[in-house]
């Protein structure tokens, strides 16, 4: 073997070794996470039956709410079992006596990909009767919406014409209303026989500084793109993970953050966010994305926190081949993705010569914008990334490059041989972006390559994730 081979053998054997490592360290880091949820709801009272506590989310909210509830009902000594809808079958329905259910709702008043399996089966069941159980139901919206609070009354409706009994009226949440949820905790203290269940504030909004911004897109015939850079304005970086959100807060709008994807990873050394400018109305620009794109002064000071976001991590993803399928400032989320396998596979490649060493995982990005020639966010660092093997496809897709508008959703029913091959061979879906027109056609050219029940059980086994606004 020559030096050259030997070297170039010796660096990919390495790149290797830190890969393994990092994969085992996030494998103990799920275990240790998952034993001390399951630790916190053993059962408070052996032979009791348990109160069921479920969940449908799709942004992380309804979970982490769903767990605080079970939490609290464990310390004062109920016993409890946690779930998510779609893992509940009208079989534990019908035995169960005691059901406590956080339901937020997707879009305009559709269950969240959590409850689809159980909204598309369960809720069909017309004739059982559920007149032995007894429901407490917290709705999460946005009456911004039409079908404010849709699936949780929906399925609120659903448990009621079955015979079910409420525990109390059901509770519908504007946007994280603390009011409402301050009645919620209150129902659980009766419930539970206590009066001291912990408050569930969120962890304080921190100071953190505006390092860098940078135009993406000028020409384009949209709104600017901009990227960010934000970091701590004392102390160390936070940790969090790909898939996670931030939420900042304005002056102008205290008391009502924002939510963005995070682009990044902690390995970069700040938050990076992409914000498109949005305009109001009187076409004024948006609040908070005109301050975040042009009002604030680099190095100003901004008020924010990180809030993890479960639904679109990479959890039991982490060894699968990737599609990711986004469309405008949602490439924000598909970017964290991409940067945190990269992360895992060594130090983030964006100037490495190195090919991508077989055993990380195959990427594909499906990507859609208006024109190539103005919008192509991260086009640099993402054909580097296919040229040195790291992203296996890449699919530009610019909506006013031709006469036909044309979409991600096109380029998925072009590929979708492909498609059904990555599937077929472990694959995980990734769709980030506009809740308006991308995200709900994409879902349904899925339902078309791949039916509507395969489509829902990749749902329930975690391999179908959105986020989406």
């Amino acid at each position: 073997m020559t030096p050259e081979k030997l070297a170039y053998a010796l660096v990919v054997l390495a790149l290797y070794a830190l890969m393994c490592g990092a994969f085992a360290w996030q494998h103990r880091r799920r275990q240790a996470e998952a034993q001390r949820r399951v630790a916190a709801l053993l059962p408070a009272t052996p032979g009791v039956p348990a109160w069921w506590v479920t969940y449908a989310s799709q942004t992380g909210q309804a979970e982490e709410l769903a767990l605080q509830t079970a939490q609290a009902l464990h310390t004062a000594g109920v016993p409890v079992r946690l779930a998510p809808l779609d893992q509940l079958s009208l079989a534990d329905l019908q035995q169960a006596d005691r059901l406590l259910c956080v339901a937020s709702t997707y879009g305009e008043g559709d269950p969240p990909d959590s409850a689809a399996r159980f909204a598309r089966q369960v809720m069909a069941s017309a004739e059982v009767s559920l007149s032995h159980l007894h429901v407490g139901l917290l709705a999460l919206g946005d009456k911004t919406y039409a079908h404010f609070c849709g699936f949780g009354r929906a399925l609120d409706g659903w448990l009621t014409a079955r015979g079910a009994q409420p525990l109390f009226e059901r509770i519908d949440v504007d946007k994280s209303d603390p009011e409402a949820l301050r009645q919620w905790r209150q129902h659980l203290a009766h419930l539970a026989g206590t009066s001291d269940l912990p408050d569930w504030e969120a962890p304080a909004l921190q100071p953190w500084r505006l390092r860098a911004r940078r135009h993406l897109n000028p020409g384009s015939t949209g709104e600017p793109v901009h990227h960010l850079e934000l970091v701590p304005a004392s102390g160390e970086l936070p940790d969090w993970r790909a898939g996670d959100l931030v939420q900042v807060e304005v002056s102008e709008a205290p008391g009502a953050p924002r939510d963005y994807s995070i682009a990044s990873v902690p390995a970069d050394g700040a938050v990076h966010l992409l914000v498109r400018r949005s305009r109001r109305a009187d076409g004024g620009p948006g609040i908070a994305s005109g301050w975040l794109t042009e009002g604030a002064a680099l190095d100003e000071t901004l008020m924010l926190r990180v809030r993890a976001h479960g639904g679109f991590r990479i959890g039991e993803n982490a060894r699968r081949p990737l599609i990711l399928i986004g469309n405008g400032t949602g490439l924000a989320g598909l970017r964290g993705h991409m940067r945190g396998r990269l992360a895992g596979a060594g130090p983030l490649p964006d100037a490495a010569s190195l090919p991508r060493p077989d055993a990380v995982a195959p990427m594909w990005l499906l990507f859609g914008e208006r024109q190539s020639a103005c919008d192509a966010h991260y086009r640099e660092e993402i054909e580097a990334w296919a040229h040195q093997g790291w992203l296996s496809r890449v699919d530009w897709v610019f909506s006013r490059d031709q006469a036909e508008r044309r979409y991600v959703q096109h380029a998925l029913a072009d590929s979708a041989d492909a498609v059904r091959e990555w599937v077929g061979q472990g694959a995980a879906l990734y769709v980030c972006g506009s809740l308006e027109g991308m995200a709900g056609e994409v879902d349904r050219t899925l339902r078309e390559i791949l039916g509507d029940e395969a489509l829902e059980d990749l749902a329930a086994q975690g391999r179908y994730r959105r986020d989406v606004y």
